[in-house]
């Protein structure tokens, strides 16, 4: 008789809320910060695929759907103990199958950059990490006309057209959730939205966005009241690397953490303005 034991078949499912605990161990495996409930919200807004051995979850992929054109994909992971044996470009077919033809977009590591390339992926830009404890500082000085507000569950129709301007992308369901789990404030010129943040509970502590405004003074304006408000408070901020937030973030002691790379297969939706995305939701959700 063979002394070696047969080897279990690599299998692919649906993914289901019920797989978050499983998702956070495998997530903190190759060091993430995700918390079982950010798995529970991603899974809870998307579809993928979790890839099994036995009982046991080595990988998963997940993606978002916005409208019927565009897709951003996310939380691919592979097991370390199980990298390099293909894994990783199964999960990518099982998604492309999902995604019904739509254009995707994701942000990638520099370990799946390669495999993202292969596939077809072109980069399209740069999201980078800054986070630290936020620092004492001042409240954010208004102009004259402006204002600030907390976001209303009743603002949403008028979020999702301000971020769809930013983005291209129809995310109501996405905003409709972060309004649930999070805190929401409207930066207004003369009683006219000019731009949105929210802050929610995320990994280590708190994470700011997204955040939509219509120039980089207002961005700032809408960070710097979660800074004030937040003080000592671990915070995250995933900016677009070309918004020219950086260097004021660090200023702030809101360290670079690291810098990934916005890839796309197919075409980019088109952002009219005059809104734009200076903070991502996540790197997953965009």
């Amino acid at each position: 008789m063979s002394a070696t034991a047969p080897q279990e078949t690599l299998l692919l499912r649906e993914i289901s809320t019920a797989d978050a605990l499983a998702c956070h161990a495998l997530s903190r495996a190759v060091n993430w910060p995700h918390r079982a409930e950010d798995w529970k919200m991603v899974i809870g807004l998307g579809h993928g695929v979790v890839a099994t051995l036995g009982e046991e979850i080595v990988a998963t992929a997940l993606w978002w759907p916005y409208g019927e054109s565009h897709a951003t994909l996310g939380m691919i992971i592979v097991s370390p103990a199980h990298q390099g044996g293909g894994i990783g470009k199964r999960l990518m077919q099982a998604l492309f199958e999902q995604a019904q033809g739509r254009s995707l977009m994701l942000n990638a590591t520099a370990a799946g950059e390669p495999l993202y390339a292969k596939l077809g992926f072109v980069p399209c830009g740069g999201v980078q990490q800054h986070q630290g404890d936020a620092p004492a500082i001042a409240a954010p000085v208004l102009q004259a006309g402006m204002s600030l507000r907390l976001g209303r569950p009743a603002d949403l129709e008028m979020l999702e057209r301000i971020d769809r301007q930013a983005t291209g992308l129809a995310r109501k369901p996405m905003l409709e959730m972060l309004l649930a789990c999070g805190e929401c404030i409207v930066l207004e010129r003369s009683g006219q939205p000019v731009g949105f943040s929210i802050l929610r509970r995320f990994g280590r502590g708190l994470v700011i966005g997204p955040v939509v405004a219509m120039k980089r003074d207002d961005a700032q304006t809408l960070i710097a009241h979660w800074l004030h408000e937040q003080r000592g408070q671990f915070l995250r901020v995933d900016i677009q690397a070309d918004s020219g937030l950086g260097d004021w973030l660090t200023e702030c002691g809101l360290k670079p953490a690291g810098l990934v790379t916005s890839m796309v297969l197919g075409e980019m939706p088109d952002q009219p303005g005059p809104m734009r995305l200076y903070a991502l939701a996540n790197q997953a959700l965009g």
